[in-house]
């Protein structure tokens, strides 16, 4: 293999892993979107089809996965026997193998992959399109949405949340950063519309 083919082959590779790995700065939107091109257009296509806003879908992603590809809840273990995950969520949106199938059934969207950003973040706008439709959420309405995205939509109509102190903290998590996002989005909208980073 000659010098430069083994190059592009090493430049490839690098590529492929800069895609992989989670921003730098994940308490930063602007920031996000100027590391990760084609990261903003997939999240305003998602907010357009599904009316839920970026900072919002942005918010549950941080909570979810701080933008982690392949994250997924850890092996539980007995002495040194593996047990097994507490659940089968898993890539970017933290979603369940069931909700995935249910998300791709309903949207015909066959060859969509949980570790992909694009396809992840469509899934968090088309569940929070689900929870404005079954349980009357508002669309931007980033704690309660979060309590719907971790309950289910039948455990959010039952009110399973009611006495999960832990869980209403970190819903409310994820309504700050959502606001601190929509604030730093704000300064950098149109730069980032303009294609300044691309």
């Amino acid at each position: 293999m000659s010098l430069k083919i083994k190059y592009l082959v090493l430049v490839g590779v690098l590529m492929l892993a800069g895609c992989a790995t989670a921003p730098k700065q994940v308490n930063n939107l602007c920031s996000i979107f100027e590391e990760k091109g084609g990261w903003h257009e997939d999240a305003l296509d998602a907010s357009e089809k599904w009316g839920s806003s970026v900072p919002v879908m942005m918010a549950i992603m941080h909570q979810e996965s701080k933008f982690q590809a392949d994250i997924q809840p850890p092996m539980q273990w007995f002495l040194f026997i593996p047990l097994g995950r507490a659940s089968n969520a898993y890539g970017f949106a933290q979603a369940l193998e069931g909700t995935w199938k249910a998300y791709m059934v309903d949207t015909g969207n066959w060859t969509a992959d949980r570790d992909d950003f694009g396809d992840a973040i469509d899934f968090i706008g088309w569940y929070n399109a689900q929870s404005y439709r079954k349980n009357r959420i508002k669309r931007n309405d980033a704690y309660h949405l979060y309590l719907a995205y971790h309950e289910g939509h039948g455990g959010f109509e039952r009110r399973t949340f009611k006495d999960k102190l832990w869980l209403k903290k970190v819903a409310k998590k994820v309504s700050a950063q959502s606001y601190r996002y929509q604030k730093q989005y704000a300064g950098c909208k149109d730069t980032l519309d303009d294609g300044w980073f691309f």
